[in-house]
């Protein structure tokens, strides 16, 4: 307090010099709650009592023992009432004694002036004085109101206006003086009340020293426990940072050596996959090569297998010489026809696309339903190898049936390596379900009969070599259960196989209903009405005998009198007894005893030459092979010029382009393909995972931003964002996105192999002819392959962890998943802009420049986002949803502007507008938290950046799922889709009616024609050859 008394005084160091000596208590503090200026007031009453003393007792000598000048007294009492006055609540009760103190004072002086101006001498004895100790009190706090008034007491103090008293100079030897009694009473009176209350207050402050030292020792206690705590805590502190800082080193050597053992597994990886590479590379290799041999032997079997069937052959006929030397002609004879239906069964195994008529002959049996014709034809064939059925369709396709001497009785299918014992019933029986199966199999959907030649070769000894073709029975009325228009698919099929020029037509009619009744004769008179190759057989007429009251009837059936039709022969046959399933032997033997008795034979209306199947099958032979002397060569001639004129055709329209048939061109497609699906291994690590990052998050950006990232993104706190995101994140693992990531990595495959079969560079000769089968095995194989069942476990496991990690190790990741979150952000909120645009329609350059105008809704959305804003920009910190009185206050500003908007289109309205605010202010948001990836909390974001760690969330997810997906692929799916491929490839092999589907074009067809014509050419030629030889 010695600085406050310094300046108020004026003269700091001689006033504290003069106090020491004179030991005057200025210093004294007093410590009270409203102030600490109160000592001014003690300090003066000292200071007085002092004086006074020392007049009482001066002698004379006060300037010699009194050093203390008058006017520095004078303007320490004035400072000590302008404080005491400004002190007005704690020391206005000081401030009225110290007047009167300083009244009196002013009468002392006076009082002294005259002594010292030659009053009467006084020496008293004045001891001198010892300098008083400042009392060591501790400074209480100080309130406002007590500091308040420090202030005003400092304005007073330092203003420079003080109480003048005029004090006399005191010379250096002051002679002795005298005071008056009454005067130094007085003064004693007041100087002792004023001592008694300073003792008071001494004593008073004295108890609050007291009871303040007891609060400052429990408070340096206190302080002292929480210094020991801090101190423990402190070591506690560094223990553990200690050990931190272990376990910190630790796991930086350990990942250290995670990372060596990653490198090294790295270049494992990548010694495998070059390992792979190679392996696959000589696998390829090896594949051609396998191609190729595997080519080759095909040719070399199909080679041997030719020589095989000509050595065999040779070797039956050879047996057969040796067992018969007198059939030398009919081995000739036999070896031209297995060369006939040869050529026979490749026109019937082809589709003329180029219309090349087949004229070669064959006999076509033709007759109504039920009239015997498959009874009339076993019975050449001498065996029953037809399905048997009494009054219903059992021919539901064209039967060829190529007879042929051999020493055993067998029967063949074209192209099938079976060999059935026709003398043995149980493969009869078998042979007879085969033929009904393979009729059952060419009938398509809608269909009651089909127009497919189903081709069977029979040898046996002293059969008649011909072919001949065994042709569903036609129909006067379609019956329940046959399908539409059957009837004239019938005739118009035994119409295609008479309409052939060089066709023998055996025309069968049964004998044992009338004639009138018959409707094959009108079809055969259409198509052959001189009659030149048309033989009559009548069936059935032991049945004719016996219910036939004129005899004469059947004498002009035989002898063509009866029917208009014309025929190079008549002949009767007897095929059977009735329904009774006898055997070929029996029913010879009982049309040889009828015959022998038959009352028309001996009434002459049959001659022997027209009767049994034996003259009968005599007479077809004869005319079948006279009737390919006659026609062959010019057929012959007929193929080598369509030959001729389809290999011009190729010249001039593909020129310089390799004539390749359908089944060169699918193996040639197969090694294609086969290439393509090689060709996913050429792609590097990195494209793949990223096309797969690219893809999968496509799929999953709806999810990720739409409900987990902007459904969190309105929590006030981090710690609502990440418990909303770790809980929608973990659903979203347990249900969905495993199998979305798998989908996406199957559509990612063929995407893939799709964009290699249709950007590969077309070679010149192939061009686009193979898209429709790459297209078909494409669409197969997605409908066929399946993801391995076991890889949805592992990644789920995958995805798991990688969303489980919320730290971002270092500042790279930070920026780059803020980078992405921005680029992910910016793009939503171009589309919300553009949502926006479309709802309130053009805009001012828009409309001026395009000539266009606002819809009336239009026009309300506009009003509308313009009252909204007002929301927006008054709290941008808005919710997503409008309160009902928002909405109800929204539409009333907008009608006192006179638009009426009605409360959806505001809400819809709202929704695009807050979206384009909320998403700007997150892309705000994310580019403050660039700077905070050491300290979160210097960006203003409410999440404290846990969104953009979100972000970086699902860019690790991304990154660890594509690479699972890219080693599953490239490990697994890639082989097995390479598998199925070369399964479908060797079932479409076998499946003629899909490669002609599949492999399709003019160029096709033409190389397809040309093949077949040489194949016939090449055989007509070689069976005339043999022909001349044998005439």
């Amino acid at each position: 307090m010695y600085c406050n008394a310094k300046r108020s005084l004026g003269k700091g160091r001689n006033c504290q010099l003069a106090m020491s000596r004179q030991g005057s208590t200025f210093s004294r503090r007093v410590a009270t709650k409203g102030s600490k200026w109160v000592f001014l007031a003690a300090s003066g009453i000292g200071a007085m009592k002092v004086v006074s003393n020392k007049i009482d007792e001066t002698h004379g000598e006060v300037s010699k023992n009194l050093s203390l000048p008058y006017d520095t007294m004078a303007d320490g009492l004035n400072s000590l009432a302008m404080s005491a006055r400004s002190y007005s609540h704690y020391g206005r009760s000081y401030l009225d004694k110290i007047d009167e103190l300083k009244n009196s004072f002013g009468d002392s002086v006076a009082g002294f002036n005259d002594i010292l101006n030659g009053g009467d001498e006084v020496t008293p004895a004045i001891p001198p004085l010892q300098p008083l100790k400042p009392l060591q009190i501790e400074e209480p706090e100080i309130d406002e109101e007590a500091q308040d008034i420090q202030r005003q007491i400092q304005e007073v103090m330092d203003s420079p206006v003080l109480l003048e008293v005029p004090l006399p100079e005191l010379e250096s030897e002051p002679s002795q003086c005298t005071i008056p009694d009454e005067t130094l009473v007085q003064h004693q009176e007041v100087l002792e009340k004023l001592s008694l209350e300073l003792e008071e207050k001494e004593r008073l402050m004295e108890e609050l020293d007291a009871t303040q030292n007891e609060k400052d020792l429990k408070h340096q206690e206190e302080l002292g426990k929480l210094a020991q705590e801090i101190k423990a805590k402190e070591e506690a502190m560094n223990e553990k940072d200690s050990k931190f800082q272990e376990e910190k080193e630790r796991l930086k050597e350990e990942l250290a050596e995670a990372q060596n053992v990653a490198l090294q597994i790295e270049e494992l990886l990548q010694e495998n996959k070059d390992l792979k590479s190679k392996i696959n590379s000589d696998k390829s290799d090896s594949h051609r090569t396998e191609t190729e041999l595997r080519k080759e032997l095909l040719k070399l079997q199909e080679s041997y297998k030719r020589e095989l069937d000509k050595y065999r052959s040779e070797n039956e006929q050879l047996k057969f010489l040796v067992k018969n030397s007198n059939l030398k002609t009919s081995s000739v004879k036999k070896s031209i026809i297995d060369m006939y239906a040869e050529v026979l069964d490749t026109l019937s195994d082809n589709d003329n696309t180029y219309k090349i008529q087949d004229h070669l002959p064959r006999i076509v049996v033709v007759g109504d339903q039920s009239a015997g014709k498959t009874s009339v034809l076993e019975m050449i064939v001498r065996a029953r190898i037809f399905p048997r059925g009494h009054g219903e369709m059992m021919t539901r396709s064209p039967v060829q049936v190529t007879l042929g001497e051999g020493n055993r009785h067998t029967a063949q299918f074209n192209g099938d390596d079976r060999v059935f014992d026709l003398s043995s019933e149980a493969e009869l029986k078998e042979l007879r379900a085969a033929v009904e199966g393979r009729m059952t199999k060419n009938l398509k959907p809608g269909e009651t009969v089909s127009s497919e030649v189903i081709s069977l070769t029979v040898k046996g000894p002293g059969l008649h070599r011909m072919v001949l073709v065994d042709l569903p029975g036609i129909i006067s009325t379609e019956t329940r259960g046959m399908m539409p228009k059957t009837k004239e698919a019938l005739t118009e099929m035994a119409a295609m196989f008479m309409r052939n020029p060089n066709a023998i037509i055996l025309c069968v009619q049964d004998g044992s209903i009338d004639a009138e009744r018959s409707n094959v004769t009108n079809i055969v008179q259409a198509h052959d009405p001189k009659g030149k190759r048309t033989i009559f057989v009548l069936t059935k007429v032991d049945l004719a005998e016996q219910n036939m009251l004129n005899p004469t009837r059947v004498k002009k059936i035989l002898e063509g009198k009866l029917f208009p039709m014309k025929a190079l022969g008549y002949y009767a046959v007897v095929t059977g007894r009735g329904p009774q399933d006898d055997s070929i032997e029996t029913i010879r033997a009982y049309e040889e005893d009828f015959f022998s008795r038959s009352k028309l034979f001996r009434s002459g209306a049959m001659r022997a030459s027209q009767m049994s199947t034996n003259n009968l099958s005599l007479a077809v032979s004869d005319c079948f092979w006279k009737m390919v002397s006659d026609s062959v060569e010019q057929q012959a001639d007929n193929f080598k010029a369509a030959r001729y004129n389809l290999e011009a055709e190729w010249r001039n329209t593909f020129s310089g382009i390799r004539e390749m048939d359908r089944n060169d061109l699918f193996e040639k497609a197969k090694d294609d393909i086969l290439d393509d699906i090689a060709a996913l291994h050429k792609s590097t690590p990195l494209e793949w995972e990223t096309l797969l990052q690219e893809n999968l998050w496509e799929e999953i950006h709806p999810k990720v931003v739409d409900d987990i990232y902007l459904g969190a993104a309105e929590c006030t706190s981090s710690s609502n964002f990440n418990t909303k995101v770790d809980i929608a994140l973990k659903d979203w693992t347990d249900d969905k996105l495993p199998q979305m990531a798998i989908n996406v990595g199957w559509q990612t495959l063929f995407k893939q192999l799709e964009t290699i079969m249709t950007t590969k560079k077309a070679d010149r000769e192939i061009g686009d002819l193979f898209q429709p089968l790459k297209a078909n095995i494409l669409e197969t194989v997605k409908a066929q392959h399946a993801w391995q069942s076991t890889a949805l476990k592992r990644l789920s496991v995958i995805q798991k962890n990688a969303l489980e990690d919320t730290a971002v190790t270092n500042k790279m990741q930070w920026d780059n998943s803020i980078s992405f979150m921005e680029r992910i952000l910016k793009e939503r909120i171009d589309l919300a802009n553009d949502n926006l645009e479309r709802c309130i329609g053009p805009s001012w350059t828009e409309r001026w420049t395009g000539w266009r105008s606002r819809s009336p809704l239009e026009s309300q959305c506009v009003s509308a986002k313009n009252e909204l804003q007002k929301l927006l920009v008054a709290d941008e910190m808005h919710s997503k949803h409008l309160e009902n009185d928002e909405l109800t206050t929204v539409r009333r500003n907008l009608q006192t502007q006179g638009v009426d908007v009605p409360y959806e289109i505001i809400c819809t309205v709202w929704e695009k507008l807050y979206a384009v605010t909320f998403l700007t202010r997150a892309l705000s948001s994310a580019q403050q938290c660039r700077k905070a990836f050491y300290h979160r909390s210097i960006a203003c974001n409410a999440v404290e950046c846990n969104d953009v760690v979100l972000f970086w969330r699902a860019t690790r997810m991304l990154e660890t799922t594509s690479n699972a997906l890219r080693l599953q692929i490239m490990n697994t799916e890639a082989q097995r889709l390479e598998q199925e491929v070369k399964q479908y490839l060797d079932e479409l092999s076998r499946d003629e009616e899909n490669k002609k589907r599949l492999i399709t074009g003019k160029r096709v067809d033409l190389a397809e024609e040309l093949r077949k014509v040489r194949s016939i050419q090449d055989k007509l030629e070689l069976f005339i050859a043999e022909l001349n030889k044998d005439q």
